[in-house]
């Protein structure tokens, strides 16, 4: 979620029922190197919370010196990102390389453990394994069962390997496997889930204890609510209409400027748009009206145009969308 989880959407996410947030992933040395960025990083609102520190990095005595920093600026979880699929990250040895190197990825674990030392939760983000090799998959296990016993509070497992990146589905199969493998420790599930119906639907076929929603909640905030209310044996509610979308979107974009200045802003908020307008019934105009907008001014004359609130709009649709009908047909 780099470049997107920040302050401004976490809010929104709050707002809508996301009752826990992570920060993008950050490197260890930006936490750790003073700076402007070290300052952004380590400053944490009062109404973030519980918000997870998410680090990245190569070196273990670097991601514990970071995850100490992060405990004292007030995160209340230190994840640990061995999952990223990036292939400027893998090239630097971060994120998901490390599934590779089961010794390197547990030291990190452990000297994380030994800076946090009991004051906060340490998890841990892993896809299932660098590629469908059987080493790859001992490497997994390895890592997996090592992390468990050196202290870590749960582990998010993505069913998609670092090779695969993001194509193909997400393998809830593994899911399941790796859930029965653990028993009651914490599993915690990721892949393809861009709605409400395949969030409920991983837990209750594969068994994992909770889901994180990561690119299906960009530009969909509403399905933290529809989620709440399935799980709790509720309808799912009605699709957002039109005026709620551009309240919610000028919200953001408050946020948005609150946090980062008009200027950028404008240009962070741009992405956020080309994705909310996927809810709109006439979302192919109001995409493209997003990807010109090329200034604040711009971004509000979108929301003026296409989210006014007295125009007769055709009815919204819910979405069904390719993601979710790769995760029905790769569930168990």
């Amino acid at each position: 979620m780099s470049g997107y989880s920040d302050l401004a959407m976490r809010r929104i996410a709050r707002r809508l029922g996301a009752p826990y947030a992570l920060n993008e992933v950050v490197l260890d040395k930006l936490v750790t190197q003073k700076g402007k960025t070290r300052q952004r990083i380590l400053r944490v609102k009062d109404d973030d919370h519980p918000v997870g520190g998410q680090l990245m990095g190569a070196e273990p005595t670097r991601f514990a010196a970071a995850a100490a920093d992060m405990v004292e600026a007030g995160y209340d979880v230190i994840d640990i990102n061995f999952g990223c699929p990036v292939r400027k990250v893998l090239g630097r040895c971060r994120g998901g390389f490390h599934l590779s190197q089961p010794d390197v990825a547990l030291e990190i674990v452990r000297r994380v453990c030994d800076a946090v030392g009991g004051r906060r939760p340490v998890t841990v983000k892993m896809r299932r394994g660098m590629d469908d090799t059987d080493q790859a998959q001992r490497d997994f296990f390895t890592i997996l069962d090592g992390a468990f016993e050196i202290g870590a509070a749960a582990v998010t497992v993505h069913g998609r390997t670092v090779r695969q990146r993001y194509i193909g589905p997400s393998n809830w199969d593994f899911l399941a496997r790796v859930k029965k493998h653990v028993g009651r420790r914490t599993i915690l599930g990721s892949g393809d889930l861009f709605s409400a119906e395949a969030c409920i639907r991983m837990m209750e076929r594969t068994g994992v204890d909770g889901v994180t929603i990561a690119r299906g909640s960009i530009g969909n905030p509403w399905i933290f609510a529809e989620c709440r209310a399935l799980y709790a044996g509720r309808p799912l509610p009605p699709p957002p209409s039109v005026h709620e979308q551009g309240r919610v979107i000028a919200g953001h974009f408050a946020e948005a400027v609150r946090v980062h200045g008009e200027t950028r802003a404008g240009k962070i908020m741009r992405k956020f748009g080309i994705k909310y307008s996927e809810h709109h019934p006439c979302a192919r105009q109001v995409r493209d009206a997003f990807i010109a907008v090329k200034s604040p001014p711009d971004f509000q004359a979108v929301l003026d145009r296409w989210y006014d609130p007295n125009t007769d709009w055709p009815p919204v649709q819910r979405r069904r969308d390719h993601g979710d009908l790769i995760a029905a047909g790769a569930a168990p």
